[in-house]
């Protein structure tokens, strides 16, 4: 229910024509003087694999939609969007290109915009990317957000907030992410000045730049500098031999690369940009410091610490902005990471291996998880055994419940046997005499005296 009184009161601290106070981090220029804009930061070869391996990473995982129920989770094969997120968010691309379209724009950009398609009837039937970079997040005078989009042709769209799934990345104020690479612009942009230095390096000839002395006056020093640097410059140019007239001296003046540590730079920025991105330097082809001890751990680091989080943010940012109402809680979607945090095999198989033993998994669930045919239900694919005598765990009471059924059996036996000698009356015991005259009588025919016990 609405209230009425929404309208007449407001949070004193809700922005009103600003999306919030939050500092802003802009694209630009480097402390190394180099400019720093996505465009630029994805030409280093280190920017570039970090964000390919998120990016394909993510968009490699199985993902859908999933309902709750009395008996836990399955899949909502027939909801309208588990064919739109699994398969074709649009005509135009795929599931694996949507999503490794929006990890790029998280990653460079900081956030992802994609337009919501609805029909008359409000159900969603398509999801179209948007780029970041021509987006403009505001708020109208009523405190409401508000999305801008330029087109290619210069045209802004103002789009509902409910058609805009925004994702953003790490930020001040909820609203709008930041980019990594305009919070970490100096360490990306000596990345590129490293990289500028030694490509003209080898430009020079694989030479440091010096000073040409001539013993009297130059005439045209314009016309001797582009000579020499046509005769010696360039690494096409590299190994000839240079000839020096009206005595002229060559003078060295620039530092050699051992000295300037440019190859320790270089290898220090790659670690760096991994550090922002957070990626194990393995996974982009640094195996420096990869062992067959610890690559499989940081793999499983990566899967944890890394796409973990980026998971969790799409997934809650998708629950919010496509289901209706009546949905939230009911139907939600999800990645399934299981695939990254498996680990060699022999720990695959040691592990299954307690599973199997303490009745928790049966051999269809580990054949499931390694993507193997179940067995038949009577042949025992689906049974729950436990540790000991390997027997179905629907058994594992019955030889208790044999055992006190043979007690209880065994003892009522004992006092039925006993209970007949105990309620049975004692006879007396006969002298001699009595016997011999109590067999004189039956012999007369004579009946017993009363009162005598016979």
């Amino acid at each position: 229910m609405k209230n009425p009184f929404q309208s007449l009161f407001r949070a004193r601290d809700k922005p009103r024509n600003v999306v919030s106070a939050a500092p802003t981090f802009y694209f630009g220029t480097a402390n190394s003087g180099k400019s720093v804009t996505p465009r630029s930061a994805i030409q280093v070869t280190t920017v570039y694999a970090c964000v390919r391996v998120i990016a394909e990473t993510i968009a490699s995982l199985p993902f859908g939609v999933y309902e709750s129920t009395e008996h836990g989770s399955q899949k909502a094969m027939e909801h309208e969007l588990q064919r739109l997120l699994h398969d074709e968010p649009n005509p135009e691309m795929t599931s694996f290109v949507w999503r490794e379209t929006m990890l790029t724009h998280l990653l460079l950009y900081g956030n992802s915009y994609t337009q919501i398609i609805r029909s008359g009837r409000n159900h969603i039937v398509g999801l179209y990317p948007l780029l970041p970079d021509k987006m403009e997040v505001d708020r109208d005078s009523k405190g409401t957000l508000t999305y801008t989009y330029t087109t290619t042709d210069g045209k802004q769209v103002l789009l509902d907030p409910m058609d805009v799934l925004h994702i953003p990345g790490l930020g001040f104020d909820g609203i709008v992410g930041y980019s990594p690479i305009a919070l970490e612009r100096n360490a990306i942009g000596l990345g590129i000045a490293t990289e500028e230095y030694g490509s003209k390096f080898f430009e020079n000839g694989a030479r440091p730049s010096g000073i040409l002395t001539h013993p009297g006056t130059v005439k045209e020093p314009k016309r001797l500098r582009d000579s020499w640097n046509a005769a010696y410059g360039g690494s096409s140019n590299s190994g000839k031999v240079a000839i020096l007239e009206e005595n002229m001296t060559y003078t060295p003046i620039s530092l050699p690369n051992n000295e300037a540590q440019f190859l320790e730079t270089r290898k220090f920025q790659v670690e760096e940009i991994c550090r922002i991105f957070r990626v194990p330097p393995h996974l982009i082809g640094d195996l420096s410091r990869a062992t067959f001890s610890n690559i499989e751990h940081m793999s499983i680091d990566f899967a944890v610490h890394t796409i973990r989080p980026w998971l969790v943010r799409i997934e809650q940012a998708m629950n919010r902005a496509l289901f209706v109402e009546n949905e939230k809680g009911h139907f939600y979607v999800q990645f399934n990471i299981d695939g990254l945090m498996r680990g060699d095999y022999k720990s695959r198989m040691e592990g299954y291996a307690i599973a199997r033993q303490n009745g928790w998994m049966s051999a269809n669930d580990i054949r499931a998880l390694e993507n193997l045919n179940p067995i038949a239900q009577e042949e025992g694919g689906d049974a729950y055994l436990i540790n000991g005598n390997m027997i179905p765990i629907g058994m594992a009471g019955l030889g208790y419940l044999l055992s006190a059924m043979n007690t209880t059996q065994n003892t009522e036996e004992s006092s039925e046997e006993t209970n007949p000698s105990e309620e049975k009356e004692e006879q007396p015991k006969r002298s001699p005499q009595r016997r011999k005259r109590k067999k004189e009588e039956q012999q007369n025919g004579e009946a017993p005296d009363a009162g005598q016990s016979v």
